[in-house]
């Protein structure tokens, strides 16, 4: 019976590196026809070269707290790809039985959305990792925070930093206060689901998550996160104001 055990083991685990490696080498050719159409180096400059670039010395240090603390809180430590969250998410996923977590570093985010921002498929998550570790060579950990930020969306038609706050808020990125700025950096990760404007209530919720992880990984106290979320309120009825606003309604 044990041999039986062993040899169901060995067959299982020799499936799951055959798969493996299939698509990590489907996903190794997907980056690289990704990168010939584009080669990096002129992918971060048409970035830059965009009219709302903004940069990271223009965006509060809470906002970057913030989108840290929340989408990948080991960003400053890892190379690309963050093995010990891939690991997590991929327990928690069979746990479930769903892919409730994807493991992604704000590298592999980034690679994404500059390039496979429509595609599904499975082997896309190897080629983000491939493009994340050419992001990584090529530029520090700073400069891949601030080409992620201007170019991820917000909802409502915004695909970078400065036109979701000036849309959101009337406001450039260096003038967000601090519910402001946790609010937004929420937003990304499900913008249709999380946008202010769509859906208020799932959207603080998100924030009170940015701001737990915020506690969580020593950006802010406990009592800053509940000073933020007792701002929500007020922030309700701006947000409902802004949208009768919008859609005519006096």
């Amino acid at each position: 019976m044990k041999k039986i055990f062993i040899s169901i083991i060995v067959i299982i685990l020799l499936i799951s590196i055959a798969i493996t490696t299939l698509f990590t080498i489907s996903g190794y050719n997907m980056y690289k026809e990704a990168i010939s159409r584009e080669p990096i180096d002129i992918k971060i400059a048409e970035i830059r070269n965009k009219d709302n670039y903004t940069s990271l010395n223009d965006i509060t240090t809470i906002y970057k707290n913030a989108v840290v603390a929340v989408e990948d809180h080991r960003f400053y430590k890892h190379k690309g790809v963050d093995y010990i969250a891939v690991a997590r998410a991929t327990a928690k996923n069979i746990v479930s039985k769903d892919f409730v977590e994807g493991g992604s570093t704000i590298t592999q985010q980034l690679a994404k959305n500059t390039y496979f921002s429509f595609n599904k498929e499975i082997n896309r998550k190897f080629a983000e990792a491939f493009v994340a570790k050419e992001f990584e060579k090529k530029l520090s950990k700073d400069e891949i925070l601030e080409l992620y930020i201007n170019c991820c969306y917000f909802g409502d038609g915004y695909y970078d930093i400065i036109t979701a706050s000036k849309g959101y808020f009337n406001k450039l990125p260096s003038e967000l206060n601090e519910f402001e700025a946790t609010l937004l950096a929420g937003v990304p990760n499900a913008p249709s689901v999380y946008s202010p404007t769509v859906n208020y209530d799932l959207a603080t919720k998100r924030q009170k998550k940015v701001l737990s992880d915020m506690v969580k990984y020593g950006y802010i106290s406990d009592i800053k996160k509940n000073e933020i979320i007792g701002q929500t309120e007020n922030y309700r009825k701006y947000f409902k104001g802004k949208n009768a606003k919008e859609e005519g309604v006096e």
